[in-house]
């Protein structure tokens, strides 16, 4: 005759101990995120595309720029004037969007796969995510777009070297363009994901993105002159492009400005988001 030994359940979960607690941190939270936004392939292609739009368009204005003053030919307007620093720059209009594009991607796109559910189940609060998602995808576009235009002058500089055009990286106001430059791709890149979290769309927040920093600065240079005075400069793109300036010119924000304009752009964008996250189901 066969016996069973009993099986004392609750003893061995007594043995190994209560199960640990985890508590939702502001820490544990930008870990989750920074892990999602590098589990992404989306994420090392488009930040290589905005790298490289940044740094390839620069140096090719630049040796534009070199190749009309070496053989003699006269240059556009938009070039008369152009220094080293706006020629390595030229760039970021096309950064902007990559960078922008990847902000809207990071938010609508838990959306659009429905993850958006096991995340706010994980952070019942639900702010801590947009302002984590915001933060992390904020600095690595303010990290990748400073490199690429720092990236982008030291190689043009050097082919506009003998030129009118010609600075160096010690002549006064140069770290702070480049710096500034690095900062408004990183409140673009903000912005996109913000209007991601605000619409829960990635076409929608693209369309709005490409409309705000490309399509409506254009239908308000079909404004009266005096109407695009007082419009033009407060806008996202214009604020931006002041805030990197190496000289301030008439008609334009100062560099101060420029910046502060586009940061209330930045917060009015995660303030609308913050509202429709907290008051609206996902």
């Amino acid at each position: 005759m066969s016996t069973i030994a009993p099986i004392h359940t609750a003893d061995h979960a007594a043995a190994a101990g209560p199960r640990p607690v985890y508590r939702v941190t502001g820490r544990r939270v930008l870990r989750a995120e920074w892990a999602k936004l590098w589990s992404l392939r989306s994420t090392w292609i488009t930040l290589g595309l905005a790298l490289l739009f940044v740094v390839a368009f620069g140096i090719i204005a630049s040796a534009h720029y070199k190749s009309r003053i070496t053989s003699g030919e006269r240059l556009d307007r938009d070039f008369a004037d152009a220094t080293a620093v706006q020629l390595s720059l030229f760039g970021t209009n096309f950064g902007q969007l990559a960078l922008g594009v990847l902000g809207v991607l990071v938010t609508a796109g838990e959306y659009s796969t429905g993850m958006i559910r096991s995340t706010l189940a994980a952070v019942p609060r639900r702010l801590p995510v947009l302002w984590s998602k915001a933060a992390v995808y904020g600095v690595v576009a303010l990290l990748t777009g400073t490199v690429g235009a720092f990236a982008a002058f030291l190689v043009g500089s050097g082919i506009v070297s003998g030129t009118p055009a010609a600075l160096t990286i010690s002549d006064p106001g140069v770290v702070r363009s480049l710096l500034g430059a690095g900062l408004y791709l990183g409140l673009v890149g903000v912005i996109g994901a913000a209007l991601g979290a605000l619409l829960r769309s990635v076409a929608g927040g693209i369309s709005v993105l490409v409309a705000v920093l490309m399509l409506i600065p254009g239908l308000i240079g079909l404004l009266p002159s005096s109407w695009q005075d007082d419009i033009s400069p407060y806008l996202p793109s214009a604020a931006g492009q002041a805030a990197f300036a190496l000289h301030h010119s008439a008609g334009t924000l100062t560099p101060a400005a420029g910046l502060a304009v586009l940061v209330g752009w930045t917060a009015l964008a995660l303030a609308g988001a913050a509202w429709r996250l907290v008051r609206t189901d996902a």
